[in-house]
């Protein structure tokens, strides 16, 4: 052996064991670095020389139509503390203050007592964490900013050691309302929208990134701006939060009766085309409902018997059949093309020989079915082209993400059995979103005027409107106005006569379809698993002067299925309460001894209005209308400040309409198509016993009923 070699092997083992030793605390030491204090030494590196630093901007807010906030965005915290800054005077200090900090700590979060805040600061500073969380769940800005006025926590962050991460959070003031119509935000607000009006108009509420970097001047960093960051810009929709409520409540109640699968309800307003309420409720596994999918816009399902009036309209506009047109539906039950067609009454015999209005009251799917056959068996493509005539198939493009367009195809575009074409008149074998239909019927409300549903109608700066969105024309007029005016009617007696009546209201008049459809479950037919049931109702109100559309559209996972009574029920309760919400004099129309009125003029013969409004020079067109020596039937078209007097033809062999003409003129017009006229009430003319568009016999009776 080597003179001394034990020694040497001693000291060289003892020094690998020293290295192995710093070498596993250098392996420590950057686990605790990389993982433990991570999130600290990246504070501490952006402290220093950064170069294009992104500054994220402030999204803009989503308001409602009547100014409130529905969804804004505002900053959460997480709170730490790193025990080592400031050494052993912060130390000192924090040991003196603890009681008074866990206290103060307890106050602004009583979930948790001021002993457990006690042990566990006292355990992050036997850790001597740089990085120690303070409290689990994000806080607000309020509690963040109670929290640094505590003792120690008030310093500096290289002083006291308290810290904060911030995060921008999307916060909704109203909670689920709207809230699928509003859309989310992903958790972290950096990676955008995901869907509804946030994703739709995301890039304007976003704004724009600047950019920074830091700079040492004067032995301090600074943080130079290079770009400034632009905050987006704010939307203002169309939804009313007031009405919004108002739709849900109702829904929500009645789909809580029926243990419906899912519910929706949209109100629209009928000139503008403004969704003021949109309500999409789907029931959770928790038995509860809330806003998963927005199903107005999304879901594709056969409409059933609302789309009986579209049916109808075509016909009407074909002139195939007039409102008093004949249709022996016998006992309930006909074969149509070797499948029995049905009326729901079938069972207690039918409704036999009755005409189109009386069709639509009860809804019979032989009468509306026998009729389209009769006329469009031997060409289908004409019923279909009619129906794309009124524009109820043209894709709106609203924007949302998930947004279906209606599927309406005729034996161009697929295969057309015989059965095809009774069964697509009365709402099957046809796809329409709710929104869809809808914006038809408040085609029919708007005088023939189909406009584009709009859910933005604004873009606003500080304050400042900088883009309005102008209503859209989607079809300026789907049909005739003789057309027009009988389904109208209708309409009208759908609800005041017919199977509609809970959706009516003792308040005001109200117009509108039921419908009652059993759901397909695909492949599977009808009736796999028991038969659902979709029942709607879509119609309009006030019947005369026409402001909302409205439709309410309810699944139902069993029967008994009646749109009147179940859908048309939550119609009557959202408009009796928007009728209430607006009933107040508007400051607008006070007048006083000096102000120009416009006088409230009836329908009729425009001369004797046009010579009064001249002579009292009321701002109007009265000039345009010649002197003549025969009547000049039209209607007057009132505003704040002008009159404009508009004429209307009347067809030789069908009944005119005469509503809204006073009594004079209402009974010299019958009498001379060779009507006798019997009157009930005073003023002007709000309702006629024969619909306007039937054709006329002479020696008929008609009622009119004035107010």
């Amino acid at each position: 052996m080597v003179p001394g070699q034990k020694n040497i092997i001693l000291r060289y083992t003892l020094i690998m064991f020293i290295m192995a030793l710093l070498a596993i605390a250098i392996i420590a030491k950057a686990a605790i670095i990389m993982f433990a204090e991570r999130q600290y030494w990246k504070d501490v590196a952006d402290r220093f020389i950064k170069e294009n630093v992104i500054v994220h901007p402030t999204r803009g807010n989503i308001i409602s139509a009547d100014g409130k906030l529905m969804a804004s965005s505002l900053p959460e915290y997480k709170i730490y503390m790193d025990f080592k800054a400031g050494g052993e005077t912060k130390d000192t200090m924090l040991m003196n203050h603890l009681t008074e900090i866990c206290e103060g700590l307890h106050q602004i979060f009583p979930d948790k007592s001021a002993k457990e805040f006690r042990q566990h600061i006292l355990k992050g500073r036997r850790q001597k964490s740089r990085n120690y969380l303070l409290y689990p769940r994000r806080i607000s800005y309020i509690e963040y900013k109670e929290a640094k006025k505590l003792p120690v926590f008030n310093l500096s962050k290289f002083k006291g050691g308290f810290h904060e991460l911030a995060f921008n959070q999307r916060k909704k003031p109203f909670g689920s309302l709207a809230a699928r119509t509003l859309g989310d935000m992903y958790p972290d607000v950096t990676l955008g929208a995901k869907n509804g009006i946030e994703l739709t108009y995301d890039s304007i509420l976003k704004g724009q990134d600047g950019i920074t970097h830091r700079q040492k001047v004067m032995n301090k960093y600074l943080n130079i701006i290079d770009k400034p960051a632009v905050d987006g810009c704010d939307i203002i929709t169309t939804i009313d939060v007031d009405m919004q409520d108002i739709a849900e409540k109702a829904l929500v109640d009645q789909l809580k009766n029926l243990e419906a699968v899912f519910g929706v309800a949209i109100v629209m307003d009928v000139a503008t085309g403004e969704v003021k309420a949109n309500v999409n409720m789907t029931r959770a596994g928790d038995g509860n409902y809330y806003e998963m999918r927005n199903i107005a816009v999304s879901n594709l399902m056969e409409p059933g018997s609302t789309f009986k009036t579209a049916s109808i309209m075509v016909a009407l506009e074909d002139k195939f059949i007039t409102p008093d047109y004949m249709v022996d539906t016998g006992n309930g039950v006909v074969n149509m093309h070797g499948s029995n067609m049905k009326d729901w009454n079938w069972y207690k015999g039918g409704y036999g020989k009755i005409d189109v209005t009386r069709i639509m009251e009860v809804s019979s799917n032989v009468g509306v079915s026998s009729i389209i056959d009769k006329f469009y068996g031997d060409n289908p493509q004409k019923f279909i082209d009619g129906l794309k005539r009124m524009s109820i198939d043209k894709p709106l493009n609203l924007g949302f993400v998930g947004e279906a367009s209606p599927r309406i195809l005729g034996p161009k575009e697929r295969y057309f059995a015989k059965t095809s074409l009774p069964w697509m008149s009365i709402g099957y074998e046809t796809m329409i979103p709710p929104i869809y239909m809808l914006n038809f019927y408040n085609a029919i409300a708007n005088n023939g005027v189909m406009v584009k549903p709009k859910f933005v109608k604004a873009i606003a700066k500080d304050g400042e409107i900088i883009q309005e969105f102008p209503t859209e024309i989607v079809n300026p007029k789907i049909c005739s106005d003789t057309t027009l005016t009988m389904i109208q009617g209708i309409l009208r007696k759908v609800v005041s006569q017919g199977l509609a009546k809970p959706a009516g209201s003792k308040q005001f008049s109200v117009s509108g379809k039921t419908g009652t459809a059993q759901v397909s479950q695909g492949k599977a037919g009808y009736k796999a698993g028991g038969v659902s049931y979709l029942v709607s109702f879509c119609g309009y109100f006030p019947s005369e002067a026409p402001k909302y559309s409205c439709m309410v559209s309810i699944q139902i996972p069993h029967g008994p299925a009646s749109g009147g009574l179940q859908a048309g029920s939550v119609f009557s309760r959202i408009a009796e309460r928007i009728y209430a919400k607006h009933l107040y004099q508007d400051l607008a129309s006070a007048k006083d001894s000096t102000s120009i009125i416009i006088p409230k003029i009836k329908n009729g013969d425009l001369r004797e209005a046009s010579y009064v409004l001249q002579n009292l020079n009321i701002q109007s067109n009265s000039s345009s209308i010649p002197k003549s020596g025969t009547p000049i039937w039209g209607k007057a078209n009132c505003t704040t400040t002008y009159a404009e007097l508009k004429r209307t033809n009347t067809e030789k062999n069908l009944v005119p309409n005469v509503r809204g003409m006073g009594a004079k003129d209402a009974v010299y017009l019958l009498e001379s198509k060779g009507l006798h006229v019997r009157l009930s009430g005073t003023g002007k003319v709000i309702r006629q016993s024969l619909n306007a568009g039937s054709y006329l016999h002479k020696g008929q009776t008609i009622t009119l009923t004035l107010n």
